[in-house]
C-alpha cells in the first residue's frame, strides 16, 4: 500500500467521522476515496483529504445538514464567499432562535409546579363573533412552525414598520396573525401563513409579500393568556365547545398575537384563537 493511502478505519479515527458516515459521503460524492481495492472494494484516502473530512465534521457540528455542507464546500472551491456568508447567517439566526426557545423552556422548568405539570395560563369562555372580511399583507410558505412563523412575522414587520426615513408599506388595522391551513399538525412541510390587516394604499417594492382578502364569517373565539406552548389548551377548549354545541370547523384557524413577547413576560402573552364554524344541524 502506498504511504499516502490511508485505510478507511484510520481515516475515520483522524477525522472523527464514522465509517458508516464515510460510506454515505462516498455515495453522495461529498468525500470520495482516492482509491478503492478492486478485489475487496476497501476504501483508501489520502492525507490531503483529511482537511476536507475535518471540515465536514466541523460543519455538521455547527448544525448544517449534508445538503448545506455540500453547498458550502462547493462554494469554497469556487471562492464564493457570499454564498458561505449567507449559509452561516441563516444558521446563526436559527441557532439564536433555538437558544431563545431553550431559555424559555429553562424558565418554565424553574418556575413550574412539578406536581401540577401545567403551564401558568388562563383561557376565557368561548364566544361566537361575526368577523368581516379584511384586507391584509400576507406571507405564505411551507416549513416548520417554530422556524417559519417568527421569521415571516419579522419579514412583514420589517416591511410595515421600516427603518427610519422610509415610508411604511401600509396602515395597520389589526394584530399580526398566524393562519394554519393544515387539518393536522405537521412536523415539517406545514402550510403556514402570517398576515397583518391593513387599509389604504400599499407599497410592496417587489417583495414576496402579497395583498390578500381574508374571508369573514362566523368565528368561535377564546383568549389565551400565557406562554405560546400552552396555546394547545385553547384549541382543546374550542373543539370541546364545538362538540357541545353542534358546531364544526369551516376553514383554517387563526392565532392573533395581541402583544409583543419582547415587551411582556411570557405569563402575560395574549393570544386570541379563532376558528370559523358552521352548524351541524339547522336547529343550532
Amino acid at each position: 500500500m502506498p504511504v499516502d493511502q490511508i485505510p478507511i478505519g484510520t481515516f475515520s479515527r483522524i477525522t472523527r467521522l464514522s465509517q458508516k458516515a464515510l460510506r454515505l459521503y462516498d455515495e453522495r460524492g461529498l468525500l470520495v476515496p482516492a482509491a478503492r481495492d478492486i478485489c475487496t472494494g476497501y476504501r483508501y484516502y489520502t492525507f490531503a483529504q483529511t482537511e476536507r473530512g475535518i471540515r465536514i465534521r466541523h460543519l455538521l457540528w455547527l448544525g448544517f445538514d449534508l445538503g448545506e455542507v455540500e453547498a458550502i464546500l462547493d462554494a469554497r472551491v469556487r471562492g464564493d464567499a457570499g454564498t458561505i456568508r449567507d449559509h452561516f447567517a441563516r444558521r446563526l439566526a436559527a441557532t439564536e432562535q433555538e437558544v431563545g426557545r431553550l431559555h424559555a423552556i429553562a424558565e418554565v422548568l424553574r418556575t413550574q409546579d412539578p406536581f401540577n405539570g401545567e403551564f401558568h395560563m388562563s383561557i376565557t369562555e368561548p364566544v361566537i363573533k361575526d368577523i368581516p372580511a379584511m384586507r391584509a399583507l400576507s406571507r405564505r410558505e411551507r416549513g416548520v412552525y417554530q422556524e417559519a412563523i417568527p421569521r415571516l412575522i419579522g419579514e412583514l414587520c420589517a416591511h410595515v414598520y421600516p427603518a427610519k426615513g422610509r415610508q411604511p408599506a401600509a396602515k395597520v388595522t389589526g394584530p399580526i396573525m398566524f393562519i394554519c391551513h393544515d387539518e393536522e399538525y405537521r412536523e415539517t412541510d406545514a402550510d403556514i401563513e402570517v398576515a397583518i390587516p391593513i387599509t389604504g394604499s400599499v407599497n410592496l417594492d417587489g417583495t414576496a409579500i402579497e395583498v390578500v382578502t381574508l374571508p369573514g364569517g362566523r368565528f368561535l373565539s377564546v383568549l389565551h393568556t400565557g406562554p405560546y406552548p400552552g396555546v394547545g389548551k385553547a384549541y382543546e377548549r374550542l373543539f370541546a365547545y364545538m362538540g357541545e354545541h353542534g358546531l364544526a370547523p369551516a376553514g383554517p384557524s387563526r392565532e392573533l398575537y395581541l402583544n409583543d413577547p419582547a415587551e411582556v413576560p411570557e405569563g402575560e402573552l395574549l393570544t386570541e384563537v379563532q376558528f370559523p364554524v358552521q352548524s351541524l344541524s339547522p336547529s343550532v
